[in-house]
């Protein structure tokens, strides 16, 4: 694997840890800003928000963009936001850094993604993805974490400089390992990626996206409360508990990679299947301590399994528009981590209690599953169509038809 993939990875983890560790800096964050819990929860809600506008549109504007160029502007702008932030002077100027950072980080997702692909041949595009996606898994169990603690011992704003830091590291690893330039053969066009992306089995493949990842996160943004309030773990067991679902991912992440190049869907369907099964036990066992621990390394195990497939398979599908086609696939992830967490939080407000998130959980998982059976019917149905015009290239319908196996 090429130097340079692990590199972007790198870009991933450390942007990555801002993603996901507001959770564990709210409290302070929120008496020093004045303002409530629920108000300072709304700057995880517009990071989210951010990167599901961020990913689209920024691919879009760094279309013609050399790769390396693109990727270090858009940390650069991470960073500066993160500075900024850490500065904010009231919550008004830290939202909107949140949502600057969330677009440049939304943009160096799709950037990212698509450069790793391009730098590795059509049989190890899944591994690609999957060291670049392992980036975040790896930020759930290091960085946020360690972003917390630094928040307990210091404050917030230390957190914030810590990330800016880290980031401004990995552009400068980025300058050195990123090749520049493009390839003579690349003539990118907004218009011939837009086209590219017209194929029905893409936006079913997005909606996958949604539902996987919706059905991996409503579960985990809800676990502390349902292991402290439900199972009746001890506070101080909860990180430990945390870090082993994301060694889940992670482990998840690995077998993904091998597997979701040569058979996609049924790695997809594998792991929705397991998902939506561990997360019913889950809700029906939260009382079983023992049980518990072990569904959570399963849940990260099953969750993280399809994401080398879910990144992979959209490029496969849309060969012509390699940056605008994995961009909207963040998009569509964030569009899961944006809604799940809300259905969980209506379910808790209904009454149900934190185990009725698992059964969302279960249910997203299921919807996610039945749309992968629809992706097979449909590359069922275009294997038995008479054959129509050739492919642009042999090397693109060999490489799509490797990865719809």
């Amino acid at each position: 694997m090429p130097l340079a993939v692990y590199v972007v990875g790198l870009g991933i983890f450390t942007q990555g840890t801002s993603e996901f560790m507001l959770s564990g800096l709210l409290p302070g964050m929120a008496d020093d800003l004045g303002v409530s819990i629920p108000d300072a929860g709304l700057l995880i809600s517009a990071f989210a928000v951010g990167m599901v506008v961020g990913a689209p549109l920024l691919a879009v504007a760094t279309l013609r963009w050399p790769r390396r160029t693109a990727l270090v502007s858009l940390q650069s702008a991470f960073v500066a936001a993160h500075v900024v932030g850490a500065l904010a002077p009231g919550y008004a100027v830290l939202f909107v850094t949140r949502v600057v950072g969330a677009l440049a980080y939304a943009g160096y997702w799709g950037v990212a993604v698509a450069t790793a692909v391009a730098l590795v041949p059509a049989d190890a595009k899944a591994r690609a993805v999957a060291v670049v996606a392992g980036g975040l898994t790896l930020a759930t169990i290091v960085g946020v974490p360690a972003g917390t603690l630094l928040g307990q011992v210091s404050d917030w704003r230390a957190a914030f400089w810590a990330v800016a830091a880290a980031t401004a590291v990995s552009a400068v690893c980025t300058l050195l390992a990123v090749p520049g330039g493009r390839d003579e053969s690349e003539r990118p066009s907004v218009g011939a990626e837009l086209r590219a992306m017209a194929r029905p089995q893409l936006w079913l493949s997005y909606a996958v996206t949604a539902f996987a990842f919706g059905a991996v996160i409503v579960t985990f943004s809800y676990l502390a409360a349902l292991l402290t309030e439900v199972t009746g773990v001890p506070e101080g067991w909860v990180p430990a508990v945390l870090a082993l679902f994301g060694v889940g991912g992670m482990a998840g992440i690995v077998i993904g990679g091998r597997t979701g190049q040569t058979r996609p869907l049924g790695t997809l369907g594998a792991g929705l299947g397991a998902l939506a099964v561990f997360s019913a036990l889950l809700a029906l066992t939260a009382h079983v301590t023992a049980v518990v621990i072990t569904l959570v390394f399963l849940l990260g195990l099953a969750g993280y399994v399809t994401n080398p497939a879910l990144q992979s398979r959209v490029f496969a599908l849309a060969p012509g528009a390699p940056t605008l086609v994995g961009a909207t696939n963040t998009a569509a992830f964030n569009v899961g981590n944006t809604v799940a967490p809300l259905l969980g939080g209506l379910a808790i407000d209904a009454g149900h209690g934190y185990a009725s998130v698992a059964w969302v959980g279960a249910a997203l998982a299921a919807a996610g599953a039945a749309g992968v059976l629809w992706a097979a019917a449909l590359r069922r149905g275009e294997r038995k169509r008479p054959p129509g015009r050739a492919p642009r290239t042999a090397g693109a319908a060999r490489g799509t038809a490797r990865a719809e196996v």
